[in-house]
This record gives C-alpha cells, structure tokens and sequence, in this order.
C-alpha cells in the first residue's frame, strides 16, 4: 500500500535505535507508515501527503549548533505532530520553547504523573493516575512553546508530556514506542487514528491488491527473473509477481547441496507444480562441495558460495534471455538501513542476500514488492497470498547454508549427517509445540571427535551442538530454556538414529555475547 493511495503517517529519523518500532507501532494500528531521514524529510512529505508526523529520539543534543532539525514548514500544515524524545525537544526549540542539557538524565524505567487532559489519552490515561513510561535522555525542557500547556510529568522530566490541543501538536520525554512503555502501544494508536483521524483500515489483502496494479504498471509487458531461495521473503515475492504477470515470471532455483533434508524437492513442487510458476532448478551441488573442499575459513566459505551463485545465476538468465526486470526480496528495514539518517553513504550492506550485487552486473531494473514491509508482514501477505504455512512459517536459514554450521571442512557426509540430525531435532521441537515460540533452531556438526560407548563397542564420532534462540529481530537473542526432558530425548533419538554422532551438546551462549550462527 504506497501511502499515495491511502491515509498515512510520515516519521521522521532524528538516529534512534528504535525509530523503526514507531514504524511498527503505527502499522499494527492499522495505518500505513514511512520513515524518512530528516533531510530527506521533505521530499518525503511532499511524495506522501500523510495525515500526520511524528518525530522520532536521537543521539544529539538540540543544544549542539549543528543538531538535526525538522523541517520547519511541517508546523505550519495544518496536520498534527507527535514528538518524541529529541523530537519534542527540537519541537520545542524550533517553535519558540527552551531544553537545556541536563546533569544526568532519565534512563530506563520511569513513571509520570497524569497532571492534564488531552486528546492522547482518550480511553486511555485520566488526571491524577500515575504510569510507567522507559525514559532515555540527558536533556530536558525547561520552557514550553506558546500554546502548549504540560499534562504529565515525571521526577526527571517536569514537561513529561505536553500538549497544544489547538493545533494538534504533542511531544512526550519517553519512548512510547518499546515495550518497557506498557501503554505505549496504544497512545501511538491514539495519535494516528484520534488525533490524525486516519481510519485504521491499512490491511494486507489491500496491499496485495495494490501492489499487484504496481507491478503490472511496471513490467507492462516485459520479463521478469527471480532468484528462489527457498525463505520466505523470496518465496512471497515470487507468488505476489506470478499473480500479477503470470509466465512473464521465471524463477531460477540454484540448489548449492546445502540445503535442508527434503528442503530443494519442496521448494520445486510447490513453485512448478502447485503455482505453475516457470521455475529452473540447477542442481549445483558438485560445483558448490568441489570449491568448499579444503575451506575452513567461514568467511571464504561465505565469499565462495556468494560469488558462485551469483555467476551461476547470471549464466542461467543469461540463457533464458530477454528478461529486463529482476525481483528481489528486499523488505523495508534493508531500505531503511541502506540510507543514513545524516545523508551519508549506505550504512548497512546484506552481503548474505543470495542476489546481492546482481542488479549493477545485470544492468536490469529492479522489482522489489515486499520493499515497504516488515519481516512478520511478510508472513502475513504470504498467508494471504495462500502458501503453506511450513513456508510461511518457517525460521531463517543463511543464505551459504549447512556449510556455515559445519565448523571446519564440508563436505557430503558431513552435510548428510548434520541434515539427519537438524530434521530430528526441528520434528521434536514441532512435536512439543514450541516451533513458534522459537526465532531459530537448528543442529550444529562440530568438528570434534569424542569416545563413546554404543553396545558394548567403542565408538569415535562427531559431537553435534543444538542451538535455539527467542528474538524479534535477530540483532539481539537469548537462548530458548528447554527443559531437560526434552533435550535428553532428542539428544537420545540423533544419537540412536545418525550414524556418525555420539555426542550431542546445547549451546547456551545469548547473543551478545555470541552470534546466532556459528560461522
């Protein structure tokens, strides 16, 4: 749903950590939201047309001579702002009130005092109650703006949160985006469907609708390539061009050998059979363990699977000829990460993207539908669009596979064997019925041999490791706290069941300290 189609919501980025959550916030009621860098904050506005702005936290001190401002003209649109953090100190200051550095400051769990009705609490807050908020600033505002009157406040934020009904304008000290803010959620929700009015009706079957009109406005009647995977951004953005373009698609399957158990034969009947997508499955396998043979090093494991799916996939569209467009996978924190909040070069570059570098070697134009939407947005549309839920569903896997959950040298049998154990571990974990409560499982084959006892034989095989973690976005994790029973029975059953394992261990290491893989 691009926001000229319907009621949106513009953020504007003064560098906070958490200035996509606001993003999400505002979504998941029902509106549709774009965040932009305060110096593209313009161009943005003038694109969207939104129904209102909020201005996100930030690193800087609108005391510094050189700090990021909002444009001052979105105070004079007649449409409401909401500020937070540094967005309602440099609302302040740019309207005429006062912020001077504090000694220091209000960090993490605070609670305010309701000293004030406004059109933000609605159902919500009433005066004279007390709610916990999650503070994170060293400045405070000493003066108010001309209009606005202060309806909370707090032991380090006396102008909590302020208020100036007439023109809809309101900025708060805390974050009420995380979810340290218990009510934070809802005040969001408040600002863009009370205050800005819009009607909250931003779903996932309009999106498609949409974007379906998008795509075939833009391919009219030329041809596309998409590179599968077999995850479920790549997956989603396959089906959503197949029902716009139908065989103007064609999907190119590259099959490393380092996929899951059975993982290639799904992705093939379900992409050439269930939707009769024009698919090309190259199986690679022998190219992909012949050049790992001998590699140790994860990061030349990593730039040699890369460089050779990207040659093998340019060969194969080279063959299917006359394709002018390429499709992507791209959500929108990668939009969001490639441009730097101070107008800088790219700060982030997905190097584990399985197309990544095709488009500048390729000379095509790109076609990336899923560029406006978060991670579990896509699960959504993937629901609608009706793919199985073991696709939908499913936890990341890294694009180089198996082999950067081999430690050490890959190779066929050790690939096998770390396939056997994986599927008998993700089987007992759907069996318990935690498959969602998890971010990511899988197995590990460490490159450790121990003794054991099988029989009454000795034994010297591989020790596999199981690692599982809980997060929300991947950039933090912790580890998931099964119960004893349930480790000892899969460790019972990969032993019993794969030959070449005799050991099973689990990892308990958060990230961070450690990552998430291994390699």
């Amino acid at each position: 749903m691009t926001a000229t189609t319907h009621q949106s919501i513009l953020i504007v980025d003064f560098g906070s950590q958490v200035t996509q959550l606001i993003a999400r916030r505002v979504r998941e009621a029902g509106v549709y939201s774009e965040i932009a860098p305060f110096n593209a904050a313009a161009e943005a506005f003038e694109r969207m047309k939104p129904s209102g702005i909020i201005l996100s936290g930030g690193p800087s001190s609108v005391t510094w001579a050189d700090s990021p401002r909002a444009p001052q003209h979105f105070f004079d649109a007649g449409i409401p702002v909401l500020g937070i953090c540094y967005g309602q100190q440099t609302m302040m200051e740019q309207l005429g009130g006062k912020v001077e550095g504090g000694e220091g400051g209000e960090f993490g769990r605070a609670f305010i005092e309701i000293t004030g009705a406004c059109k933000l609490f609605d159902g919500l807050w009433k005066e004279g109650e007390t709610h916990q908020v999650w503070m994170s600033h060293g400045d405070k505002v000493t003066s108010l703006a001309d209009g606005f009157e202060i309806v909370a406040k707090s032991e380090g934020a006396p102008c909590a949160i302020v208020a100036n009904e007439a023109k809809r304008f309101y900025a708060m000290q805390f974050h009420p985006e995380v979810v340290h803010t218990p009510d934070g959620a809802r005040l969001i929700a408040n600002f863009v469907r009370h205050v800005c009015g819009c009607a909250g009706d931003w779903t996932m079957a309009e999106f498609r609708a949409t974007k379906i009109a998008e795509i075939r406005e833009q391919v009219g009647e030329g041809r596309v390539i998409c590179g599968l995977s077999g995850g479920v951004d790549s997956a989603v953005a396959a089906v959503l061009i197949h029902e716009a373009i139908g065989d103007q698609l064609t999907c190119v399957f590259v099959d490393h050998g380092l996929m899951r158990l059975n993982e290639a034969e799904q992705v093939v009947t379900l992409f050439r059979q269930h939707y009769g997508i024009n698919l090309v499955h190259v199986d690679a396998s022998e190219m992909f363990l012949g050049g790992l043979a001998g590699v140790t090093d994860p990061e030349q494991k990593r730039k040699f699977i890369g460089k050779a799916f990207i040659d093998l996939f340019e060969e194969e569209a080279r063959k299917i000829g006359g394709a002018e467009f390429l499709a992507q996978g791209t959500l929108y924190p990668d939009v969001i990460e490639s441009v730097s909040f101070t107008g800088g070069p790219s700060v982030t570059i997905k190097s584990h993207h399985n197309v990544g570098g095709l488009p500048e070697r390729m000379n095509m134009k790109l076609v990336e539908p899923l560029r406006e939407l978060f991670k579990d947005e896509v699960r959504v549309l993937g629901r609608e669009l009706g793919l199985p839920e073991i696709f939908v569903g499913r936890h990341p896997f890294p694009g180089p596979g198996l082999a950067i959950r081999i430690p050490g040298e890959v190779t066929q049998e050790r690939c096998d064997i770390l396939r056997k154990a994986d599927a008998i571990y993700l089987e007992e974990i759907r069996n318990a019925g935690l498959y969602d409560a998890i971010w990511q499982a899988f197995a590990v084959l460490l490159p450790v041999r121990t003794v054991g006892v099988m029989g009454d034989g000795r034994t010297y095989d591989s020790v596999c490791a199981l690692r599982a973690v809980t997060s929300t976005d991947g950039m933090t994790a912790d580890i998931y706290p099964f119960d004893a029973a349930f480790l000892s029975r899969v460790a019972t059953r990969i032993i019993n069941e794969v030959k070449g394992i005799n050991r099973v261990v689990y990892d308990y290491t958060s990230k961070p300290p450690g990552t998430i893989e291994w390699e």
